[in-house]
Order: structure tokens, then C-alpha cells, then sequence
């Protein structure tokens, strides 16, 4: 099979054109008419992902997060995106990147986050592509597509117990949050990544919670003691994301090798 069979499976799934304007999804490396010797998914296509890939004969890495995200004037190895780049050519492999297209739909990075929470009655936060004249002979449901996630739980919940178990669910070393307002949690907002622009959206939802990462100092004060904000962190709140892309794969191709990185890329570490 050629690399392109795996990448028309994905982008069926999570379009190209539902990625954000700044994003740089798509085969970033590599030529789709390859034929594919083995696939390593990870969420970060780093040097030591793909010189684990030479090392298991694929030639195909499928990362979450573009390893290109900017434009590159000079490749030289100044840095780890070069670095990885050199190796990746020197050594025909291809990297593939699914990213907010897949943020972007129902069934994809925040679908997983819920199963762990176990959300019931899940939509689309704020939706992003609403039905237009333009897509009306497009086969993509926009009805299913925009960031973030809302849910509920089956039932409702302490906000320490909550916490708990987001801490127990993603295997958490500490989880940065708003002040506990006393009150029950039922309704679940979430966010793969950085999600501090939905704040205000989960406050105009009703939220209870926010569950996302990367938010900054003066973003918990947006909670202004109307929901509770959850920083799990940014590799830990898409750890998940992996494993959905593999199931993707291995139900079309459920005999062909597509492996998940052994390789913890999460550049964040804690000292406890």
C-alpha cells in the first residue's frame, strides 16, 4: 500500500479543510506515492520518534502536532525541528501531521478526553463552520465540527472528587485550577491544547468546568467565579489522541503494522 491509502483514511475522517488558518496539517515530509513499509503514531514527531521508526522499518510517522508549524529559511540543525528534518530526509521517512482538523471534529481529540471523563449528551463548545450556500454540496457534517467539547456527566459531582478523578483518569502529577466555588459539577466543557479562548464561550454554556491547558496567570481570573478552570497540561490533556488515530487506521487496515511510539515526547517535567 502507498502512503497516500493511509492519508486519504485520515483526512475522510478529519478533513484538511477544517484546520485552523495557522496550522500546517497535511504530509510535511515525504512523497505520498511512497510505498509504505510501517506506520509509528505518536503526538510529536521528534528525532528520537523517527529514529525509532528506521528503527522498525517504517517509514511513516503520523504525529498529532506539526514538527513544521513556521516557515524554515535555513535547515542546518540549529535546532530539534532541523534536526528531525535532516533525519527524516536522509533517511526517506515521511511525517504526517493531523492536527486541528482533528480538534476541529466531534469525534476526534476532545471525543477521546470525554470517554476518559465518561461525558454524556457531547457537542461541539463553539462551533465554527456553520452551513452556508458555499458547503451545501459538501459531504462534511458542520453541524460536528468546532472547538471544544460539551458534556455531562452521568452524575453530579464534588469538585474535589472531579479533580481527583481528572487527576486519576489522565495519570496527572498535579493539575493547575481556579478557586473551588463549593458547588456540584454536571456540565463538562473541554479542550485539547490550549483552550483559553473558550473561557467565555463555557461561562455562556453554563459550564460548571473547563478542562484544557496551557491557560496563563491572568486567564484564571476569567473565571471571575463562574466556573472552575483545570489545567491538566497540554501533552497530558492529548495523550489520548494517539491511541484514536491508531483505532482509525486499524480498522481500515487491521493487518497492516501501525505501532504507537514507545517515546514519552512531553518536553514538560515536574519536580515534586
Amino acid at each position: 500500500m502507498l502512503i497516500n491509502d493511509f492519508i486519504q483514511e485520515l483526512e475522510t475522517f478529519a478533513p484538511l479543510q477544517l484546520q485552523e488558518s495557522y496550522d500546517n496539517a497535511g504530509l510535511i515530509i515525504g512523497n505520498k506515492d511512497w510505498i509504505c513499509t510501517g506506520i509509528i503514531c505518536s503526538l510529536d514527531a521528534t528525532e528520537s520518534v523517527v529514529e525509532e521508526a528506521i528503527a522498525a522499518g517504517c517509514n511513516l510517522v503520523i504525529a498529532h502536532h506539526p514538527i513544521v508549524f513556521g516557515g524554515l529559511k535555513k535547515i542546518n540543525g540549529k535546532n530539534y525541528v532541523e534536526q528531525t528534518i535532516i533525519t527524516a530526509i536522509k533517511n526517506d521517512i515521511a511525517i504526517y501531521a493531523i492536527h486541528t482538523n482533528l480538534d476541529n471534529t466531534l469525534k476526534g481529540v476532545n471525543d477521546r478526553m470525554a470517554d476518559k471523563i465518561g461525558l454524556t449528551q457531547r457537542s461541539i463548545l463553539l462551533p465554527k463552520y456553520p452551513p452556508t450556500t458555499q458547503n451545501k454540496n459538501n459531504l462534511i457534517d458542520y453541524q460536528q465540527v468546532g472547538s471544544g467539547l460539551m458534556g455531562e456527566l452521568p452524575e453530579p459531582m464534588d469538585e474535589y472528587l472531579f479533580l481527583n478523578m481528572l487527576k486519576t483518569s489522565f495519570n496527572l502529577k498535579v493539575i493547575r485550577h481556579s478557586p473551588l466555588l463549593g458547588k456540584q459539577i454536571k456540565k463538562v466543557a473541554i479542550c485539547g491544547g490550549a483552550g483559553s479562548f473558550l473561557i467565555g464561550t463555557a461561562v455562556t454554556q453554563q459550564a460548571d468546568v473547563l478542562v484544557s491547558a496551557d491557560l496563563k496567570y491572568h486567564e484564571f481570573f476569567d473565571a471571575n467565579g463562574e466556573l472552575l478552570l483545570a489545567d491538566i497540561g497540554h501533552w497530558e490533556s492529548e495523550q489520548y489522541t494517539t491511541e484514536l488515530i491508531i483505532e482509525l487506521l486499524k480498522l481500515k487496515f487491521p493487518t497492516f503494522a501501525v505501532l504507537k511510539s514507545v517515546i514519552i515526547t512531553n518536553p514538560v517535567n515536574y519536580f515534586l
